[in-house]
């Protein structure tokens, strides 16, 4: 793995992982239009710790712009491409689904093409725990089906592991979706429930904890993402050789195929993810106290034995550990 391409590069994950691969080396090309869906300052700034050493290029481009994806993958032989670009955001389907389409389907369309065409050997994808939506049977687990999509955000994902798929059967093209599982950690996103309720809680605003605090996530630390999408990239699927049409397994398949969860593989009460918050910012949160809100679920947790057995991880870092080095990050960042 000499060359890597990685999409959505100022995103969270993606800088992240950018970080670990020029590491160890690879040349990695990060793609990222710098949209301004959250602060573009936070995105420049990530870029510019990874401009900061040697064997990262930033390649301002969107992956929705058909051409220039084409002359991307005509110029570039690339090993790996690991697509985490994407429209993210389950409430914000709501208002802008016309974006989700341009990035989610159209744009992850063009690399598939690009995959294709320059004989890329393993295209990784993120894909996330929303495609369980009205799914209770938990821990979720990838072998069972998820068509019950309930938000656009979440059917956009669903349609990237069947036109993955597709991929893998006509044209052999080895791809691995992983399903997130609540992300969070430095350098994340302004949009997702710690930013928002640390931003809120330091300001003496009050913080909106929806369903009434009976929410329960899988909470999983940056790193043990990174960790989990790094061991995967190294490993293309083979096809499943037990698969069979008459019992179909939606977690594999006859062809270069898999979807795998990483999560924690432990579900987290959201007002004890808030008590924690509160222990680290020596504050105490006011809480407006709110129904769940359309597209939500109550409650994610992941079945990570798939990855276990098949990569020898398991994400592990507590939600103690993890909201500490944020909030370290955090004062760091905002010079509080």
């Amino acid at each position: 793995m000499k060359k890597v391409l990685v999409t959505g590069a100022a995103g969270f994950i993606g800088a992240h992982l950018c970080q670990r691969l020029r590491a160890i080396g690879v040349e990695v090309h990060g793609l990222d239009n710098l949209n301004d869906y959250y602060s573009v300052q936070l995105k420049r700034d990530r870029m510019a710790a990874l401009a900061a050493g040697d064997g990262f290029s930033h390649l301002p481009l969107d992956i929705a712009d058909r051409q220039a994806m084409e002359e991307l993958f005509e110029k570039n032989q690339y090993d790996v491409v690991v697509n985490l670009a994407a429209q993210a955001g389950v409430r914000y389907s709501l208002i802008n689904p016309h974006s989700y389409v341009d990035t989610n389907i159209a744009g992850f369309v063009n690399l598939l093409e690009g995959c294709r065409h320059s004989g890329v050997k393993h295209f990784v994808y993120a894909s996330s725990s929303s495609v369980y939506g009205a799914n209770t049977n938990m821990p979720f687990s990838t072998h069972n089906n998820v068509d019950h999509p309930v938000s656009l955000y979440a059917a956009s994902k669903k349609a990237n592991e069947l036109m993955a798929h597709a991929y893998s059967h006509l044209f052999g093209l080895p791809s691995t979706g992983l399903r997130f599982f609540t992300v969070y950690g430095p350098w994340g996103r302004p949009d997702m429930a710690l930013f928002l309720f640390t931003k809120a809680i330091v300001a003496g605003e009050p913080i909106n904890v929806f369903n009434h605090g009976n929410m329960e996530r899988d909470f999983t630390y940056i790193d043990d993402i990174v960790e989990g999408v790094f061991r995967v990239m190294h490993k293309a699927p083979s096809p499943n050789p037990d698969w069979h049409g008459d019992a179909p397994d939606p977690a594999t398949s006859y062809c270069p195929w898999r979807v795998y969860n990483i999560g924690n593989n432990a579900k987290e009460k959201l007002l004890r993810y808030i008590e924690v918050l509160e222990k680290c910012l020596g504050k105490t949160a006011k809480k407006n106290m709110l129904p769940l809100q359309p597209g939500d679920v109550p409650a994610t947790y992941a079945d990570v034995d798939d990855l276990v057995r098949d990569f020898d991880y398991k994400p592990a870092t507590t939600i103690d550990d993890g909201i500490a080095r944020f909030i370290a990050w955090y004062k760091k960042y905002f010079a509080i």
